[in-house]
């Protein structure tokens, strides 16, 4: 199992420097989401700083971009990181990529994985020369010269990530994709009952099981040497369960664990605005199935005990900040494969 950590919202100009101390610190991969910035620049930035660190989209919005947009990206950032780049999908949700990204958004599933059959071919025909003639269901790629061509390189198979929640999009994971990502709302029950099967489900389209698919997760983590520091790190915790909580998307996680009702009370409250009566309604039983409560020399043993064949990656969901003293980050990861 591979320890990995989330790059955050940091200046750009800090990046490499950033890059390197994770690097030094021992983790195996750093993730951009995108959000308040684009993905990529932060990976291109980190790809030229260090020499074995990973790196990697959790996520890129799939639907934002063409999917010749996106090969061409990702072609280049795997170049520069000499083959490190792992490419980090998601389809995002309806109201996003249509009102904010002004694109098309029908039958996510399917699309997203004509996207990735699609992004391949286009991969295909840089590396081979290929004559391009892909036509799927929602995405084409028929057209081609040399001019637009950027040639081979040496590492051509980058790994796609996709990312989901629910049974669906999972299987559409093991139809297409080389990897999945977690969404940091989850419970290793659900994983093992839900999220496994349906990416197997989809794996044996194409002659493959879940176990050919790399899964990464990031970590709801609850971290104090003593019960009053885990209490005050338990509120922003608690305040992201209420958050996906509240959203349709989540309803599946919050049946499997009989929490039938919970979904449809968090949406009213988030509609009236009532944060804190949101963050009294998340029970306790569910904070524990979504997070870990540990003490930093406990987490790492922890995770590895709590992802034994689940997960072949791991990572904690809050990013590791620019400033913060790094020895006892590196202590964390040297935990991590002590305890394996």
């Amino acid at each position: 199992m591979k320890l990995d950590a989330e790059l955050g919202d940091i200046d750009l100009n800090d990046v490499p420097a950033h890059a390197q101390r994770l690097e030094a610190a021992g983790f195996d991969a750093v993730w951009t989401f995108e959000a308040a910035h684009d993905p990529f620049l932060p990976l291109l930035a980190a790809a030229q700083a260090t020499e074995k660190l990973e790196l990697g989209t959790n996520i890129s919005v799939a639907f934002g971009r063409s999917p010749f947009a996106m090969a061409q990206t990702a072609w280049d950032l795997q170049k520069a990181s000499g083959g490190r780049f792992h490419l980090g999908l998601g389809t995002q949700v309806r109201a996003h990529v249509e009102r904010r990204f002004s694109m098309p958004f029908d039958h996510p599933a399917a699309r997203v994985t004509d996207y990735i059959h699609c992004v391949r071919a286009i991969w295909n025909t840089f590396q081979t020369g290929a004559k391009p003639e892909y036509r799927g269901q929602f995405y084409q790629f028929s057209l081609m010269n040399p001019f637009f061509t950027p040639g081979p390189i040496d590492n051509p198979d980058i790994p796609i990530y996709l990312a989901g929640l629910n049974a669906r999009m999972c299987r559409a994971a093991g139809e297409a994709a080389d990897g999945f990502h977690v969404h940091p709302m989850h419970s290793p029950g659900y994983l093992r009952d839900v999220v496994r099967p349906a990416i197997d489900e989809g794996a044996k389209t194409r002659g493959k099981s879940a176990a050919d698919l790399d899964l990464f997760a990031p970590v709801f983590a609850v971290i104090g040497d003593t019960e009053a520091e885990r209490q005050k790190a338990e509120g922003p915790v608690r305040q992201q369960v209420a958050f996906y909580a509240s959203t349709p998307n989540y309803r599946a996680l919050l049946e499997y664990h009989g929490f039938n009702d919970l979904g449809k009370e968090l949406s009213q409250l988030m509609r009236q605005g009532d944060f804190e009566a949101m963050l009294a309604l998340v029970p306790d039983e569910l904070l524990s199935e979504v997070a870990v409560s540990a003490t930093q020399a406990e987490l790492p043993g922890l995770l590895r005990t709590r992802y034994a064949g689940l997960l072949a990656r791991v990572g904690l969901y809050d990013p590791i900040p620019a400033d913060a003293a790094m020895g006892p980050w590196s202590e964390f990861t040297a935990g991590f494969r002590a305890a394996a």
